[in-house]
């Protein structure tokens, strides 16, 4: 199986409309803090037509739209109009969307955001300190925190699946998290996070991947693993990626975009060929998993 032969199912991708949408990190004339650095040139819109330009001679065959930190007053609005979109273009082809798990109306959100025919998902990013060294258990907004988990305990009742994001010095949490409650899919998002690539950080990251990955409802998104001021190529990150498969298999890896973000490092064909060529040795089971079957399975499209 060539590199033009592989289809592709992206599972993590976003799109805004900044004339009529309001994103707070995207719209305040503050930034946000942001592992990527200088994130000014994200601040324009980017719909399907974008992205299908991006994607140009790529075979994308659907895509999973991850929640884009719309708005926190009115989480069901941006499912409204992912609708309006797919409607239009035909993508994305599912919703991983916003709830936000330690509020009041948890359980309202949950429910309005689950009858909506495609979404398969929830995106709240718990607390989380900015090392290893200022990790702490049960602080309020983390995993640990009673009223989150109250929260997140209703996702079996509505058949949701979670996608995690927080940096992999807090994979002991997720790890307890998918134990407590084991019919819950618990989707690890960009790789675990591995920002720190010195030994000693990806020793630590090792360590915390291999920790999560022995929960069976545990699965793994490869994808924004972008080093500021570089570009996405295999030498630089190729390691990375061949580690994360390898802890966590073919069978419950997939390879993602996270485009427009990680469009700040190269373009999308240069990200899915290196993906590829990383992967060039394995077998074409393994590839087609990766690359199309898990994000398929997992996300019911």
């Amino acid at each position: 199986m060539s590199e033009a032969d592989l289809p592709i199912v992206d599972p993590h991708q976003h799109f805004w409309d900044l004339e009529r949408n309001y994103y707070p990190w995207l719209c305040d004339a503050r930034p946000i803090a942001f592992r990527y650095g200088d994130y000014s040139a994200l601040k324009r819109s980017y719909l399907p037509r974008d992205y299908i330009a991006d994607a140009g001679s790529n075979r994308v065959v659907k895509t999973v739209h991850v929640e884009a930190e719309w708005d926190p007053r009115d989480p069901l609005g941006e499912t409204r109009w992912l609708e309006q979109l797919t409607a239009t273009h035909g993508l994305p082809s599912a919703y991983v969307v916003q709830a936000w798990l330690d509020r009041d109306d948890v359980e309202t959100v949950l429910a309005a955001q689950a009858a909506r025919p495609l979404v398969r998902g929830i995106r709240h990013k718990p607390k989380a300190a900015s090392a290893p060294e200022h990790a702490v258990r049960g602080a309020p907004g983390s995993m640990d925190d009673r009223r989150w988990r109250h929260g997140f305990a209703m996702l079996e009742r509505y058949r949701l699946s979670f996608d995690l994001q927080t940096p992999w010095w807090h994979f002991e949490a997720a790890a307890e998290l998918a134990r407590d409650f084991p019919t819950t899919l618990l989707i690890i998002n960009h790789t675990g996070l591995p920002s720190d690539r010195s030994p000693e950080g990806i020793a630590g990251w090792r360590r915390a991947l291999d920790l999560v990955a022995q929960e069976p409802n545990t699965r793994l998104k490869i994808s924004g693993i972008g080093v500021p001021g570089k570009s996405w190529t295999v030498v630089l990150n190729g390691q990375v990626v061949r580690d994360a498969i390898s802890i966590f298999g073919a069978s419950r890896a997939m390879f993602a975009s996270n485009f427009p973000v990680d469009r700040l490092f190269g373009t999308y064909t240069a990200l899915w060929n290196a993906y590829a060529r990383i992967v060039g040795d394995a077998s074409d089971s393994e590839k087609q998993a990766l690359f199309v079957g898990n994000a398929q399975r997992i996300y019911r499209i």
